[in-house]
Formats: C-alpha cells, sequence, structure tokens
C-alpha cells in the first residue's frame, strides 16, 4: 500500500531528505513511528517495517498527513532470517534504492529476577532485539554497498545498556550488545562511506511501556528523575532521525546517542 503526502512541513524540521529512502523496522508505533515522522518531515521517502497489518496501515495513514515523498508499508519478522532478507529486498525494489536504515523493532523482557529467568525468555529476547537488529543492518549494509554511494545505519538501543537494568538482564544485555556491534561496523563500513550509529532512549511513553505507566508508584518516581519532570515522547526523535539520515553528516560515525531527557544524569 503506498500514499502519496500532501506537501506539508512542521516541527523545525529542514527539508533536506528529498529522494532520500529512508527505512524504519517497528515503524509502525511508538518511537519508530516517532522516527519515520521526522524523516518524513524531511522530506524522504519511507518504508515502515513491522508485524501487525493494522498497525502499518494506520501509521501509513497517520504519516500521510506529514508531509514530504511518499510511504509504502512491509511485513515482516525480524525474528526470522527468512522474512528479513524479503523485506529488504523488496524495500529495495519499491523506490530502486535504501540510503538510511533504523533498527528499531524489538521486544521487552519479562519481569524476573536473574535466577528465575529461563532460557527460553533470553532466547525470545535475544532473537528479536539482537539478532533480528543484525539480521537488518546486514541486509541494509548490502544493499548499500553496493549502490557505492555510502549511507546510515541506525540501531536504536536504549539506556538500559548503561544503567544497571535489574529485573530484565535479557533486554538489557540485548541493547548493550548492540553498541557493541555498533561501534564494530562504523569501523568495518568506513571505507565504504556507511556511518554507524546509535540512539539510546530512556523512558518514552509507548504502548510497550503503557503497563509500566499504570503503575502510579513507578510513574511517579521515574518522572521526578527526569529534568523535565516528564517521560520521553515519540515526537522527540523526530530531530534526531532527520539528522542521522543526512547524507551531509559524513563524519558523525560509531556514536551512541542517549536521547532520555537527562534521566540518566539523575
Amino acid at each position: 500500500m503506498r500514499l502519496k503526502r500532501r506537501n506539508s512541513l512542521s516541527g523545525g524540521i529542514l527539508e533536506d531528505l528529498k529522494g532520500r529512502v529512508v527505512v524504519i523496522t517497528g515503524g509502525n508505533g511508538g518511537i519508530g513511528l516517532g522516527l519515520a515522522e521526522g524523516v518524513a518531515r524531511a522530506g524522504a521517502n519511507v518504508i515502515i517495517m513491522g508485524r501487525n497489518r493494522n498497525k502499518l496501515d494506520s501509521a501509513l495513514r497517520r504519516l500521510a498527513e506529514v508531509g514530504g515523498g511518499e510511504v509504502e508499508a512491509i511485513e515482516v519478522d525480524v525474528a526470522k532470517e527468512g522474512s528479513v532478507v524479503e523485506a529488504f529486498a523488496l524495500a529495495k525494489d519499491l523506490f530502486g534504492r535504501v540510503d538510511s536504515v533504523f533498527a528499531n523493532a524489538g521486544i521487552s523482557a519479562s519481569l524476573s529476577s536473574f535466577v528465575d529467568t529461563s532460557v527460553e525468555e533470553w532466547d525470545k529476547v535475544l532473537k528479536v532485539n539482537l539478532l533480528g537488529a543484525v539480521l537488518c543492518l546486514r541486509e541494509a549494509a548490502k544493499i548499500m554497498i553496493s549502490q557505492g554511494e555510502g549511507g546510515s545505519l541506525v540501531a536504536v538501543s536504549s539506556v538500559s545498556a548503561i544503567l544497571g537494568a535489574a529485573g530484565i538482564i535479557p533486554y538489557a544485555a540485548s541493547k548493550t550488545a548492540m553498541l557493541a556491534v555498533v561501534r564494530a561496523l562504523a569501523v568495518e563500513l568506513a571505507p565504504q562511506r556507511i556511518r554507524v550509529n546509535a540512539i539510546l532512549p530512556g523512558w518514552v511513553e509507548t504502548e510497550m511501556t503503557a503497563p509500566l505507566m499504570g503503575n502510579q508508584k513507578f510513574l511517579s518516581s521515574t518522572t521526578e528523575r527526569f529534568p523535565a519532570k516528564r517521560w520521553g515522547r515519540p515526537e522527540d526523535f523526530q530531530q534526531i532521525a532527520a539528522y542521522l539520515a543526512d547524507p551531509t553528516n559524513i563524519h558523525h560515525t560509531g556514536d551512541s546517542m542517549v536521547v532520555d531527557g537527562g534521566y540518566t544524569l539523575g
């Protein structure tokens, strides 16, 4: 399903991505949709990927109101190699190229103590959050190398990679491992002019965190730690998405960019 967007930009983002093609996995909601809106406002053609067809269609309608280029949606299960390979081949076919990819799709971990966390839980979380992201970055890198024009790869990690995230250790481990992948890829892919960076969100109001936001004690304690006294919102990631997809930022690579409203400073 392809929708043509009305040409109306807002939010202070410059239209400097016109003609560029940006892929966002997990782009049908939460932070991923915020990223998609950011590059859309900057004029890019956007491809969102996700597992839920209804959420994809809803996100398409929302992005159609943003402005810029065109938007497409592709169903994919990042935990399955064949699904990822097929999805990225289709992404290239849709617009003839891929310039930036945000590996954002992920799942949370069940809250449990370390000694009670099962192997099945470790396998489930790592398969999506780590291997799934790696598969997406790999297929994107193949396309960018073949194009010979550089590009931008972005992995969405978490501040759980730098804080002691007790109770969700598989999640924290998956997000920490992605930082090692980002640093290694930044070095390996530099000769191909492919930049590789990570975004580390803090607490953000999304469907995934909704159960935690329903816990008033937890919500109050975490909110108090924010200098701005509020959780992050998906729209807080629009500007950084446009920045990282901007091909003129050729010297910014191998970085881990914390976007947490100062939470980790508390």
